[in-house]
């Protein structure tokens, strides 16, 4: 293998099929994600109905979270990503029937409503599932040696879907209405199972197989809270993004305070995806793992700027600038968290300690929803939004000064050490 080959992991069939995958799951999801937000501020225009959406995800994605790493580690991981795909087909198939006019036309607001936030509670009980099972998949299907490679391919058609989805909502919204852009997503998960399908079973890794429960669990939360550096990791990402969660704010500016309309709000959503897209493949190139804790601290740093001027801006292009920077500074700290994770944790721990990256940092994208929801009813969407950037500075602060070993990290010598440098 070339040194530095930019396209090392690419050059495994599966890892490509993987990506597909993951490309349609994110790019269903965070469409889907997106019309819920429109659809449910139409109706109510309640900002705080905005953090009751993350609120009716979060809470089964958080309480179940832990168990369902437990599982993730015992089961085979492509049949348990297909059930978990299968069950956000049916809830895409809800979304669709719930807003066809026909139906809704027969029911009140409130019903309507109400059957939304059922499917997105639904909804978290399979992300509970799919956030560790794909994790763990990753580590099967390439050799470690081309881990780093592999995450940034993989973060970047993270990012791809989080771009393409989000504008392509709101112009659907424009051209086609909430209800056929709901039945396009549910073809979207046809489409993931079809290429999913194509990837071999793979073993079990786990050696403790049939372990019970609590002492499975038990072992994960452990070696998290053990290891210094990814307890560091994860507590940064979840207050910066708890707080910086300010496109779950954005049908309010693109509809009250910009007033753009639906083809504004796209391009709005869009701007953070297409900032960590840019990045995440010129990171392709120039790797960032040389030191990676620094510019992971930094960059976090930096987004908390861009979510502050976000907020104090009144001009459309410039609120657009802003949220595009955001994503580039979130993209930088995407890839350097995913490189760690895949790194530092063991074959057979790989779902609870991506259960637990899922309480951390899964949820406080919900939870910073909501916060963003309850603060702009508080103290007004302008400063609920300066207020998130605010503490996410303070938060870079006290964790830069709590874990200096995160700081100081330096991912070229973790490779060496680990003898599993891209040679």
């Amino acid at each position: 293998m070339e040194k530095n080959d930019p396209y090392a992991a690419l050059k495994f069939r599966e890892f490509n099929l993987f990506l597909l995958v993951r490309f349609a799951m994110v790019f269903a999801w965070s469409m889907q994600f997106i019309v819920i937000e429109w659809e449910v501020y139409s109706i109510t225009k309640n900002p705080l109905s905005l953090g009751i959406i993350g609120l009716m995800e979060v809470i089964p994605a958080v309480s179940m979270a832990l168990f369902a790493g437990h599982v993730v580690d015992q089961k085979e991981k492509k049949s348990l990503l297909i059930k978990c795909l299968l069950g956000f087909s049916v809830i895409s198939l809800g979304l669709f029937l719930i807003t066809k006019p026909d139906i809704t036309s027969t029911l009140s607001e409130n019903t309507v409503l109400y059957t939304i936030y059922a499917l997105v509670f639904c909804g978290g009980v399979v992300r509970a599932f799919m956030g560790p099972t794909i994790f763990s998949l990753f580590a099967l299907i390439v050799p470690k040696k081309v881990y780093p490679n592999a995450a940034i391919w993989s973060s970047s058609v993270w990012q791809l879907g989080a771009v393409v989805g989000p504008a392509l909502a709101g112009f659907s919204i424009h051209w086609i209405g909430v209800n056929w852009t709901m039945f396009f997503i549910f073809g979207c998960s046809l489409t993931a199972l079809i290429a999913l399908s194509q990837i071999k079973t793979k073993p079990i890794l786990n050696p403790n197989k049939g372990e019970k429960v609590f002492k499975s669990l038990r072992e994960g939360i452990s070696f998290v809270f053990n290891t210094r550096i990814i307890l560091g990791v994860l507590s940064l990402d979840m207050f910066a993004v708890l707080f910086g969660g300010a496109v779950a704010l954005l049908p309010i500016f693109a509809q009250d305070i910009l007033k753009v309309g639906p083809e504004g709000f796209g391009v709005l959503r869009a701007a953070p995806a297409v900032g960590a897209l840019i990045i995440m493949f010129t990171s392709a190139y120039f790797p960032l793992n040389k030191k990676a804790g620094m510019k992971l601290f930094t960059a976090v740093f930096f987004f908390g700027v861009s979510i502050i001027g976000f907020g104090l801006s009144s001009i459309f292009w410039l609120s657009v600038f802003f949220l595009f920077m955001s994503g580039v500074t979130d993209g930088i700290s995407m890839i350097i968290r995913q490189t760690i994770l895949q790194l530092r944790t063991p074959d057979e721990m790989r779902g609870r300690v991506a259960s637990v990256n899922s309480m951390f940092v899964g949820s406080s994208n919900e939870l910073g929803a909501f916060e963003s929801g309850v603060t702009a009813k508080l103290m007004g969407t302008v400063n609920a939004v300066v207020f998130g950037g605010t503490m996410t500075l303070l938060t870079v602060l006290g964790i830069g000064f709590k874990f200096p070993k995160l700081r100081n990290l330096d991912l070229e010598t973790d490779l060496e050490e680990n003898n599993i440098k891209n040679e």
